[in-house]
Order: C-alpha cells, then sequence, then structure tokens
C-alpha cells in the first residue's frame, strides 16, 4: 500500500498528493462531493482543510479516502 506524505488541495476539488514511492499525483475529488459523508467537501474553506494521517489525508470531520483509492484514482504528474 502506497502512503501519502505531502497533499495540497486545489481550488477546482482535486488534491495533489506525493507518495511514498516517490510520484506526484492528482486525485479528483469531485465525482465523491454530492454522496454520503463528503458533501461537506463541497465547502472549499472547509475542502482545504485537510491534514495527514495514517497514511492519507483527512478533513476535522474524520471525512478520508483510502490511500490505495488516492492512489489508483489519480492521474501521475511526474
Amino acid at each position: 500500500m502506497n502512503k501519502v506524505t505531502e497533499a495540497t488541495p486545489n481550488d477546482d476539488f482535486t488534491i495533489d498528493l506525493r507518495f511514498d514511492d516517490g510520484s506526484l499525483r492528482r486525485f479528483d475529488a469531485k465525482p465523491y462531493l454530492d454522496k454520503g459523508v463528503f458533501r461537506e467537501l463541497k465547502n472549499i474553506h472547509y475542502f482545504r482543510n485537510l491534514s495527514l494521517a495514517y497514511g492519507t489525508v483527512q478533513w476535522p470531520n474524520e471525512q478520508d479516502f483510502a490511500p490505495d483509492t488516492l492512489y489508483i484514482e489519480s492521474e501521475l504528474l511526474n
């Protein structure tokens, strides 16, 4: 399993992610924004308030994505 080591939220509801394998990837969260606990992420100020936790990204109300989801569903940037 690849773990997230850096994360930068973008204003278009994507997240630039650095993984422990050195890859830089971009994850698009937009497909999730109308689903259950992720609806709160539609607020861009809340979306930007992510942090690293347990090898993935997490928001204050404990929404998170599995590291594998972030890796598999993201676009390679480098």
